[in-house]
């Protein structure tokens, strides 16, 4: 005779909706969810401003300027976070970013909306950041990549309505209204993130010693490349009108920007050292590409071809579809990681080159919703491969200064990327003709971003 045997209860994998996961993986998508209201709203509503603020001339800027606070505020947050956690932070970047939507909204000046959007920028930094090393800590291996599958899905319901409401918005009420109008989505995100925050990580690690840990090395170099992206671009912009400050400007804040390139990224980085340096500059590289076109689509198609500003949102709108569609198929799929980022990236070059044609004589702009629908399928596809592929790379104790890094390179190169278009829109002129041709001048350096990303992805092995 033998013992009675144990029944064994079969294994149910977890999921990211199951009950431990459920309620942070509603709050993550709640709090993007947000920030793609705002992502998607404010670049549609940023000619009407552009205009009545009389500052066409600092459209650029304006958009570099939320970016490069948010470079800043990364790299304070991801230092907070591995040493204090990410409740914190997190809680501090909402706060400041819905004080910089009501800055913005009230502005009266260039300078005030300037302003604002750095306040929303400080704010948008630290939210990122705490919710990337909350998903590497919180969820399993295994469950990252559909965790970052759903953030990408979160942006379907504001890319389906948000450029069209936003463009709505500044035609009948002003665009002041769409900065206010989403103050007021805060407040169910944050009660229903609210008891993720308590919830206990999954992993933890002993603080690093390295370099990347050290709070005042590490804040140095945040402000020697944030303020070297502003020094770089202010100079850029102004070498066509003054030459002999506008180059040494130039060279001062490339210089800046490199030496605290240096220390905020992974070892290596500059040099393109294989594995994780590299993963994370393939992030700089899709967002320089992608976005140095995406911020000039709604200005070309409303000053070029006189779409109303609803109307220009929609090539937005698409993009955004094809982010969470190849995010999605990217979840479903194995193989190595280096051929995905390959694919997504060749994607978002021949995009961009197909999306140059919005702005010819006789070619209907509509062109830009199929291009762009492409672009946002390579983004998700690969994009979303390189944060995964990165986190994978990262041991536990860097995972907070491995995020800041993502999004240094990610806000770096959007922030470098716009503000150079800002700047070729300044030497080429404001009229309908010279936009065209800043336009495709813009979509050619962009291009051929995407293709260096292309050639380099093999490097990220």
């Amino acid at each position: 005779m033998t013992g009675p045997k144990t029944v064994e209860t079969p294994h149910k994998p977890a999921r990211i909706l199951g009950p431990e996961y459920r309620v942070a993986t509603i709050g993550i998508v709640l709090v993007i969810t947000l920030v793609a209201f705002e992502g998607m709203s404010v670049v549609v509503a940023m000619p009407t401003a552009a205009r009545e603020l009389h500052a066409l001339d600092l459209y650029g800027i304006s958009l570099s300027a939320f970016l490069i606070a948010s470079l800043f505020a990364n790299v304070v947050a991801g230092l907070w976070a591995d040493r204090r956690g990410y409740p914190l932070p997190f809680l501090a970047g909402v706060l400041l970013f819905v004080l910089g939507m009501g800055l913005a909204g009230s502005a009266q000046s260039a300078g005030m909306f300037l302003v604002a959007r750095a306040v929303q920028g400080l704010g948008a930094g630290p939210s990122v950041v705490a919710l990337y090393v909350m998903i590497a800590r919180v969820y399993p291996m295994e469950l990252r990549s559909k965790v970052f599958a759903a953030v990408s899905a979160a942006w379907v319901v504001p890319a389906m309505v948000g450029p069209a409401v936003a463009g709505f918005v500044s035609e009948q009420w002003g665009w002041r209204y769409v900065f206010f109008g989403i103050i007021p989505l805060v407040v169910p995100a944050l009660a229903m993130l609210v008891p993720a925050l308590r919830m206990p990580s999954a992993s933890q690690g002993e603080r690093s010693d390295g370099p990347r840990s050290r709070p005042l090395a590490m804040t140095l170099a945040a402000t020697a490349t944030a303020g070297g992206a502003g020094v770089l671009l202010h100079g850029v912009d102004q070498v066509h009108l003054h030459p002999a400050s506008g180059v040494p400007e130039s060279v001062a804040g490339l210089a800046f920007l490199l030496y605290g390139l240096y220390r905020l990224l992974p070892p290596g980085a500059l040099r393109f050292s294989r594995g994780l340096p590299t993963t994370v500059l393939m992030r700089g590289f899709y967002s320089a590409a992608f976005f140095g076109v995406n911020s000039y689509i709604p200005l070309a198609l409303v000053d070029v071809k006189g779409f109303d500003a609803s109307y220009a949102g929609v090539a937005l709108t698409t993009g955004a579809l094809g982010w969470s569609a190849g995010s999605y198929l990217q979840s479903r799929r194995d193989g190595e990681a280096y051929r995905r980022i390959r694919l997504g990236a060749a994607c978002v070059t021949v995009a961009i080159l197909v999306c140059v044609l919005c702005v010819l004589p006789g070619v209907t702009g509509w062109i830009a919703v199929p291009a762009w629908i492409v672009a946002g399928f390579g983004m998700g596809f690969g994009m979303t491969t390189v944060s995964v592929t990165a986190l994978k790379q990262s041991p536990v104790n860097e995972q907070g200064a491995n995020s800041a890094a993502l999004s240094v390179a990610d806000m770096l190169g959007s922030a470098v990327t716009v503000g150079i278009g800002g700047a070729l829109l300044n030497v080429f002129g404001h009229g309908p003709d010279q936009i065209a041709t800043a336009f495709v001048v813009i979509s050619f350096l962009m291009a051929a971003v995407g293709l260096s990303a292309t050639l380099l992805a093999g490097r990220t092995r």
